[in-house]
């Protein structure tokens, strides 16, 4: 058997006590009210937005992961990327746009990404994605030797 010594604890002074009540129902009146937790995020969920979402593909049709894709809009230069995400492990990505008619071109740069046989990949051709308003527009970047 073994002795523990706990060190003997003070009672917390009335004033102190008083206190710790009042924060407590304070923080209870207008931390806890639903209203004021969602209310932040209640104003990110309502911002309308469209939805980019896409697979990268490999020769042998198999998702790849790790791939940079590039988003700009048709309208602006071809050297300004506007958006800049990676494949995830299922081959997946996906881009808030914002809402309203609009072109965008996506693009993937597969340096340093090899295929099974370990030869360099590369994008077939940029993809070109309509969005009309708010919603999502599903497409699939194909890489080949």
């Amino acid at each position: 058997m073994k002795t523990v010594i706990t060190p003997r604890l003070r009672p917390i002074s009335r004033p102190l006590r008083f206190f710790a009540v009042g924060l407590f129902l304070l923080a209870s009146l207008i931390g806890f009210n639903p209203k004021f937790l969602n209310a932040a995020a209640q104003s990110d969920k309502e911002k309308p937005y469209a939805l980019i979402f896409g697979t990268v593909w490999g020769p042998d049709n198999h998702p790849i992961y790790g791939v940079t894709v590039k988003i700009r809009r048709a309208t602006d230069k071809p050297k300004k990327v506007r958006w800049e995400v990676y494949s995830d492990h299922h081959g997946e990505f996906a881009q808030r746009v914002p809402i309203g008619e609009a072109d965008y071109i996506l693009s993937a740069n597969a340096k340093g990404v090899k295929g099974p046989d370990g030869r360099p990949l590369h994008l077939v051709q940029e993809v070109t994605v309509h969005v009309y308003n708010d919603e999502r527009e599903d497409t699939g970047l194909h890489l080949a030797y």
